[in-house]
């Protein structure tokens, strides 16, 4: 009897909730769209796709799904790849099985449901960052990050010149993944849609209507 092959072990996802929501004037991620809050509907569509569910934010941040809070390593709120890097290092730090972290950002309620399995079907190297990109436009914080990269991370993050992500993805293999528009009655919709200011806001909450 042949025993059946097992199944594939999904990565671990970190959400990044470390900015300062500036542009909004409030947290955006309990901000409600579609009977849900923002991070609400990233955490929905997140879980069946990895293995656990870890939220990069400072621990007095308001927890109310009860996630597991990891916050920056580096201080300052300096950007979201010193949440990569706490990711990282958290990932070793507990003996996790896994190849890379999966990381998605907390303002940006329609993550797609096939985001890990297209990422990964292009994860061959198991040193190479792959991203997603749509509409011809990249969003690294949409990505699977090797585990391996966390020493050079540190390395780079201590130089205080060092925080832009399109500049690290210049030092490293880089694969990136094409995702198409989504088709809804009231146009064409990026998957990666982010809500940064009240306008985005009221654009999202019209989206997740016709979703829903």
């Amino acid at each position: 009897m042949t025993t059946p092959a097992a199944p594939p072990i999904r990565p671990p996802g970190l959400v990044l909730a470390g900015g300062k929501s500036s542009r909004m004037g409030t947290d955006k991620a309990f901000l409600t769209i579609g009977g849900d809050t923002i991070l609400g509907h990233v955490v929905r569509r997140l879980l069946p796709q990895i293995s656990e569910i870890t939220l990069n934010a400072p621990m007095e941040f308001p927890n109310p799904l009860g996630l597991r809070l990891l916050p920056d390593l580096v201080p300052g709120q300096i950007g979201p790849l010193a949440g990569v890097l706490a990711g990282l290092h958290d990932i070793q730090a507990r003996g996790v099985q896994a190849t890379h972290l999966l990381t998605v950002p907390s303002d940006s309620p329609f993550v797609p449901a096939d985001l890990v399995r297209r990422l990964e079907a292009e994860a061959d190297d198991p040193n190479a960052i792959v991203i997603a990109a749509s509409d011809g436009r990249d969003h690294p914080v949409f990505g699977l990050w090797p585990i391996s990269i966390a020493g050079d991370l540190q390395t780079w993050l201590s130089d205080p010149d060092n925080r832009r992500i399109k500049a690290l993805l210049d030092h490293h293999h880089t694969v990136t993944v094409e995702f198409p528009m989504v088709e809804t009655q009231q146009g064409l919709l990026d998957p990666f849609f982010n809500i940064n200011t009240p306008e985005d806001l009221q654009e999202a909450r019209r989206y997740a209507e016709e979703l829903s």
